[in-house]
């Protein structure tokens, strides 16, 4: 302890001279090429806004074409051009569209848009650090992602449109540029993008690992750290074990495309020139394995961060402390070391072997135990709690709900026999959406919320709010749960027209009722980020330190912390960040002394 303490000494010494010298900011320096963490979160954050107004609006465009599959929507063929010519999107762009849809939604905003956020924003202010481990990687991690972001964003303007092969982007389809136009220079932009993204997501990680294990200040034991940290610390922990794979997938396609190699190709026979491919030996198997190895962390990569977001702003705002930290912590371990076991149950109808898919099967229904744990915990948090309803806190409450009932759908679909009826029907859309996508926004919109006034020093509009959460709620509900019924009755994925089928023409009036509802909800998120950025210019200010009365310790920096954070030195920790509703006290900052006569930590 004694050798840690001088550690940070010398490293708090060298921050302030390192302060001193670069007092002069330049436009660029301080907004451009800055190596502030907080700076770097607002530059994931808004780019993640843009993406996920883009990744909303292909979903939108679909949502016409499934919706009103007989209609001609002429402003579609003023804003696209060739890709909807009369009005109606053309069948390949419509391919595109979920392709793009699914890729920016999962990667750009849920995966780089929330961990580079709350990673960089919250891990040096939660833990007691001036800043990153490495505030130079930071940077790159984000000039990494934003470079990806616009090969993604060039690759919907190339004349054969974008990469088309669904967001798993399966070969043979993405591996043979003659099999669509979406296979040609579309998808090796996307190829290209996703790698660069792959690189951002190590960088950051690294970071994020290094500063929670090696920068926490005196006092702050890992058993004291809020669970945001801990959950930002198994995302990161994720990312760097799964995300090289992905890379490696990426590559072998690449190869597979441009260098003649035979990784995912075999003599696969082709229409269009009557012959078969002078390939040898490949398996497209090989690819699905490579994906899902990450594909099924990556879900976690997503839902990790949320969860402990949720847990902060529950505990906060239900003036009592969370229920089973170390559960807690141990059930994100179970997770995050399930998540790596479980990736062949994306591959049940791929002809695996029955008895390696039971093994998974048994594996894949065992991530039920932790997550019901953690779900148990959050509901006993709000038992008789003195809950004040912020928008932060309404949001949280949703991200419960929507995970208990999308949560339920996996058993479903984890269950081999079953899957192979549900796999690739909108059972399998209706669960992944509500499980993962939409309870991923509401975790992000409830820390959003919530550390808002930390960010910007103002808050967000509260009436907004409550319309923005009681609207995409309910809306989420409408949008997705009769899906599941689409799903048991055999509805597949993916088509873009379901007139021609007598068995499923029953389901018209319901997609056009679906597509309706996406449309109002997807006019409330433009709310929201008008709401964002009003606030953030125009906003009510926030007037004292700690306006939520929380314990953590990023609520003891000036209202308007500057690059360090903490003017003169850095506060030690004495408690852990759940002390609420102690003592007749109604709640107590880490920072505060144990007293003579208080109840142990833990004890209430």
């Amino acid at each position: 302890m004694h050798g840690q303490s001088e550690v940070i000494t010398t490293h708090e010494v060298h921050h302030d001279e390192h302060h001193g010298h670069h007092h002069k900011e330049t436009f660029i320096t301080k907004y451009i090429f800055s190596q502030d963490h907080k700076m770097i979160a607002k530059q994931f954050l808004v780019t993640g806004i843009i993406w996920a107004i883009i990744g909303g609006l292909f979903s939108v465009l679909f949502r016409l074409q499934l919706g009103f599959p007989n209609e001609t929507f002429p402003f579609l063929e003023t804003i696209l051009g060739k890709w909807a010519e009369g009005g109606k999107l053309n069948p390949e762009f419509y391919y595109a569209l979920t392709t793009m849809h699914g890729t920016v939604l999962v990667f750009f905003v849920l995966t780089a848009g929330l961990s580079g956020t709350f990673s960089n924003f919250l891990i040096p202010l939660q833990v007691g650090a001036r800043d990153m481990a490495s505030p130079f990687m930071n940077m790159l991690s984000f000039w990494f992602f934003f470079a990806a972001s616009i090969i993604m964003i060039a690759s919907l303007f190339v004349q054969t449109g974008p990469a088309s092969g669904g967001w798993t982007s399966y070969p043979p389809l993405s591996a043979l540029g003659d099999a669509s136009e979406g296979s040609k220079i579309g998808m090796d932009l996307w190829l290209i993008a996703m790698a660069l993204f792959v690189v951002n997501s190590l960088l950051g990680s690294l970071n994020y690992i290094s500063t929670i294990l090696n920068m926490r200040t005196k006092g702050m034991s890992m058993t004291r750290v809020p669970l945001t940290i801990w959950a930002l610390l198994f995302t990161a922990v994720l990312g760097v074990l799964s995300f090289p794979v992905l890379l490696s997938g990426f590559i072998l396609l690449l190869f597979d495309r441009h260098a003649g190699t035979s990784f995912y190709l075999s003599d696969i026979f082709l229409a269009s020139t009557q012959k078969a491919l002078p390939n040898e030996g490949g398996s497209a198997i090989l690819y699905q394995h490579l994906f899902w190895f990450l594909g099924h962390p990556e879900v976690y990569i997503i839902i990790l961060p949320t969860m402990g977001l949720v847990s902060d702003v529950m505990s906060a705002n239900a003036r009592k402390p969370i229920f089973g930290y170390m559960a807690m912590v141990g059930s994100m371990f179970a997770i995050a070391v399930l998540a790596f076991l479980v990736w062949a149950h994306h591959m049940f109808v791929t002809g695996l072997n029955p008895f390696l898919g039971a093994f998974f099967v048994l594996l894949t229904l065992l991530i039920a135990v932790p997550s019901a744990i953690k779900v148990f915990n959050w509901l006993t948090t709000l038992w008789k709690g003195n809950l004040r309803f912020t928008p932060g806190m309404l949001f949280s409450i949703g991200f419960v709900s929507l995970f208990i009932s999308g949560g339920l759908t996996g058993i479903f679909l984890g269950n081999s026999t079953l899957d192979i009826h549900l796999h690739d029907t909108y059972f399998v859309i209706a669960h992944f959406h509500i499980v993962m996508g939409v309870s991923a926004f509401f975790g992000m919109f409830a820390g959003l919320y919530h550390w808002f006034p930390k960010m910007f020093g103002r808050f967000m509009n509260n009436t907004l709010a409550y319309i923005h959460f009681w609207i995409t709620l309910v809306g989420a509900y409408l949008i997705f749960w009769p899906m599941h019924y689409q799903g048991l009755a055999g509805v597949p994925r993916r088509y873009l027209d379901f007139s021609g089928w007598a068995s499923f023409n029953q389901f018209d009036g319901l997609n056009r009722f679906i597509s309706i509802v996406t449309i109002i909800v997807f006019a409330v998120q433009l709310l929201f980020v008008f709401n964002f950025f009003y606030s953030m210019f125009k906003g009510r200010r926030v007037r004292t330190q700690n306006p939520w009365g929380a314990t953590s310790l990023e609520w003891t920096t000036p209202i308007n912390p500057g690059h360090g954070n903490w003017e003169g030195e850095i506060p030690e920790v004495h408690r852990w960040a759940y002390d609420y509703g102690k003592d007749g006290r109604e709640f107590i900052p880490q920072t505060e002394p144990v007293g003579a006569n208080e109840t142990p930590e833990g004890k209430h």
